[in-house]
């Protein structure tokens, strides 16, 4: 049940405006009758985890917390804009509500979303948020959310099961994971026309392509370069390979990059030129090293070097560099041309590591300068010395 006395104004201000120690906190005690300091701590804790996470709910007076545990797992607000955008019909299943970001989301592209989650006490708190905002084409149920639409028909269902196990902990394989998804794929495709289902980013597409049936697309999502989401877009009937849609949020936009799987594809190789060009961890993710040369008409430097180039400056789903000056990697040749103190380091396909290499050349992080220590085409170890463009 829900302590109202959460909401009273003096709590809610408190929340808002605690910057002090939470362990201090917590041994002098909940200055609140009627709330206590468990309560008080959980609310402050649980919103400090999502200020840039979820910037509509932590603006937001009156918005109540689950325990850490249960935002573990919740989407961001970038995320859920993007789930959201993908689905078609008016009514939808979130057969595992949790917090209800998604859930929220969802509802302002459908007539309805009924938002299902076993565990009361977060069904309860998602229930008095969307009271909150006002989303009231949101029915929050607390029931098994499988099981409810193995009996209902739904246009669409939306699943993020649980990447935590009672006994393995946490968990990546769509088999331990809770609801058992391919194990009720079947059944759930004969009650909805779509099924959106948001898997761990450490899944291997190949791995998930052989537990799902009838995958129609795969979005690899990604923000700030940092991949959070793979999705997994079923239908009822798919005549072709699934399509893979790649998508690195920036401040400066969005980077895509599509294709479909399987397609085939040659690389083309050569020496570093002008440009050099790194592509997002969503494309990394997609494993489309050869497609990338092969699409965007850019020379590879090598077949495990995962970096690509140019004489004319490209639009490219990543970042891009001009080379200043490419270096052999021979003490000879470093010693000449370090004459900068600090540098940003990366490796692609080299044997030794960025640490190994600081120490090595004694080269402090930071500055304007980018090295990339690469092995280029003839097995060649080479340093480009770069700037961003």
């Amino acid at each position: 049940m829900i302590n109202n006395s959460l909401l009273n104004k003096e709590v809610q201000s408190f929340i808002e405006n605690f910057e002090g120690s939470i362990p201090k906190l917590a041994f002098a005690g909940s200055p609140f009758e009627s709330v206590t300091i468990q309560e008080l701590v959980q609310q402050i804790e649980s919103r400090g985890r999502i200020e840039k996470k979820l910037p509509t709910w932590y603006n937001t007076r009156n918005i109540l917390y689950p325990p850490k545990v249960n935002l573990e797992q919740t989407s961001s607000e970038i995320t859920a804009k993007y789930k959201a955008s993908l689905i078609n019909g008016k009514k939808v299943a979130d057969i595992t509500g949790g917090f209800g970001v998604d859930s929220f989301f969802l509802a302002e592209k459908c007539n309805s979303v009924h938002h299902f989650e076993t565990n009361e006490a977060l069904s309860e708190i998602a229930q008095h948020n969307f009271e909150v905002f006002g989303k009231k084409n949101i029915h929050c149920i607390s029931k098994d959310g499988l099981q409810a639409v193995l009996n209902e028909e739904f246009d669409t269902v939306y699943a993020d099961p649980s990447r935590r196990h009672n006994s393995k902990g946490k968990v990546f394989f769509l088999s331990d994971c809770e609801p058992n998804i391919p194990e009720n794929i079947a059944e759930i495709l004969k009650k909805c026309d779509q099924f959106l289902l948001k898997t761990s980013p450490m899944l291997d597409i190949s791995v998930g392509l052989n537990e799902l049936l009838n995958v129609l697309e795969i979005h690899i999502v990604a923000v700030d370069n940092d991949v959070k989401e793979l999705l997994w877009l079923l239908e009822k009937e798919v005549g072709r390979q699934p399509k893979i849609k790649t998508i690195n949020f920036t401040k400066s936009g969005a980077e895509t990059f599509d294709f479909d799987w399987g397609d085939p594809s040659t690389a083309r190789y050569s020496l570093p030129q002008k440009y050099l060009y790194e592509p997002n961890t969503a494309i990394l993710k997609s494993g489309a090293f050869n497609l990338i040369s092969e699409k965007l008409i850019l020379n590879k430097l090598q077949k495990s070097t995962h970096l690509y180039t140019s004489e004319n400056l490209i639009d490219f789903p990543g970042r891009r560099f001009l080379i200043e000056k490419i270096v052999l990697y021979s003490k000879k040749e470093m010693r000449a041309a370090i004459n900068f103190e600090k540098a940003n380091i990366a490796t692609r396909n080299f044997p030794e590591s960025v640490k190994t290499l600081r120490k090595k050349w004694k080269i402090a992080e930071g500055g304007d300068f980018y090295l990339f220590f690469v092995t280029t085409l003839h097995n060649e170890k080479q340093m480009l010395v770069c700037s961003k463009v």
